[in-house]
């Protein structure tokens, strides 16, 4: 009867422990999801369309008119990637 006892109050300590950790461990994983979530948001596309623009060529921008924003922006990134790749000459 004295071990029933015991594993009463420790099953009462564990509920004890998870009611007091379950709130904050929830709060810390909205948190992380919310800044995973941020950068998928409507403005954060605007923020990467504009800085598209500024930076493409005329042919990603027919592609950009022609074809959407995703063929547009997979070829200025192809673009990019293989400019940093190629040497750079004198002009």
């Amino acid at each position: 009867m004295h071990d029933d006892a015991r594993t009463g109050k420790g099953r009462l300590v564990n509920v004890l422990y998870l009611g007091l950790l379950l709130p904050p461990g929830l709060m810390l994983l909205l948190l992380a999801m919310e800044r995973v979530e941020r950068p998928l948001s409507r403005a954060s596309v605007g923020d990467q369309l504009e800085t598209f623009l500024d930076n493409a060529s005329s042919e990603e921008v027919e592609v950009f008119v022609s074809e959407g924003y995703a063929p547009a922006l997979d070829c200025y990134w192809t673009r990019r990637r293989l400019g940093g790749l190629l040497p750079h000459r004198a002009r």
